[in-house]
């Protein structure tokens, strides 16, 4: 038995960066929250409360789809794949403006539209950092 053989496998997290961690995982709740609305849509067309039943089906389909995008852009970012990444980063970007409109429609909806900007501009930062880069464009060890 060698040194090389003997010595415990690395767990599938290691050498991520936290930042590249914070960065998926932000993604993925942006997801999985867009994703709930597709569905809410899609419920509340099912439940009647919809008075364009079938655009809201489809609606409602839509927003799911575009929800499950951030989630697998996630998912390979903690897997270190550097695909995920692109459609991280825009999901984020979109946070922007979506958080200025909700900012801009003023009531309860600023403090919905704050968190939702300061989540966009964290998954942002967190995602283009450095250490992030390194970690997705190093040289495989495959």
């Amino acid at each position: 038995m060698t040194a090389e053989t003997s010595a415990p496998a690395p767990s599938a997290g290691a050498g991520r960066p936290a930042s590249l961690t914070l960065g998926a995982a932000i993604t993925a709740l942006e997801g999985a929250a867009l994703a709930v609305v597709g569905l809410s849509d899609m419920v509340a067309a099912l439940s009647g409360q919809a008075k364009q039943l079938a655009l809201n089906e489809f609606g409602g389909a839509v927003i799911v789809l575009l929800g499950v995008l951030p989630v697998l852009a996630a998912l390979a970012l903690l897997k270190k794949r550097r695909w995920g990444r692109s459609p991280a980063v825009l999901t984020n970007s979109i946070c922007l403006p979506v958080a200025y409109y909700m900012v801009e429609s003023g009531g309860a909806m600023i403090a919905v539209g704050a968190l939702i900007g300061v989540l966009g501009l964290v998954g942002i930062g967190c995602l283009l950092n450095p250490k992030s880069t390194a970690a997705l464009y190093a040289p495989s060890e495959d």
